[in-house]
């Protein structure tokens, strides 16, 4: 089974005359939606735009891994543990914030700064925050998130290129750059497919080259 979410359908949040904006693709603060509040272990997908000097002062979360995609720029991580770092496009971020950690999110960067977050449901609640980047990171390299029972997939594909989806009970397709064919879908920037035990599907680059972010999970 798949489900197809198109750009247009996602929430829109953050505060534009501060700078930044935000497109929430699950049920998000105001926008309770109770038929979307996650998919398998994935609880957010948003696509943040921060312009420069904008950004999340600190603020607390816990019992939830989340896992940062820089699109464009640069973003400027601090958190409560003594981590301050610059992730850039290419690196995968994880704070896993276990029983509770506080983090600060920015644009300090000149140029303006996009990046997907998404956050997920670990299987068991509590134990001590932790951090990592690791830097460039390969297609042919899945991000494991074992805490999450989950796998991240990085897929960057050249015109007319193919690639497999994972089977798996779940698995969610946010499309970052450039268009891809699913299933006789067409999906563009900020599109998203959610797919229920899928078997031998694949994705299919348009015209131009394309960047697809893969989550493969149990049900």
């Amino acid at each position: 089974m798949i489900g197809v979410w198109r750009a247009g359908e996602r929430y829109r949040g953050g505060e534009a005359r501060a700078g930044v904006e935000t497109w929430h693709a699950f049920s998000f603060g105001g926008h309770y939606d109770p038929d979307n509040i996650r998919f398998g272990a994935l609880l957010a997908c948003n696509e943040e735009r921060l312009a420069p000097g904008a950004g999340f002062d600190e603020h607390p979360h816990s019992h939830t891994e989340i896992v940062t995609w820089v699109v464009e720029g640069e973003l400027t991580h601090r958190d409560s543990t003594g981590h301050a770092t610059v992730v850039r496009p290419g690196d995968v971020q994880r704070l896993s914030s276990a029983g509770g950690v506080r983090h600060a999110e920015r644009n300090d960067a000149p140029g303006p700064l996009v990046f997907v977050q998404m956050w997920l449901a670990p299987l068991e609640p509590g134990g001590e925050p932790s951090y990592e980047v690791v830097r460039g990171i390969a297609d042919s390299t899945p991000y494991a998130l074992p805490a999450a029972g989950a796998v991240l997939h990085v897929r960057r594909l050249a015109p007319g290129e193919r690639t497999e989806v994972p089977d798996a009970e779940a698995a969610y397709i946010h499309v970052v750059r450039g268009e891809v064919a699913l299933a006789g879908e067409e999906l563009g920037p900020g599109d998203a497919a959610r797919i229920t035990d899928g078997e031998g599907l694949e994705l299919t680059a348009g015209r131009d080259r394309a960047e697809v972010l893969v989550w493969e999970m149990s049900g």
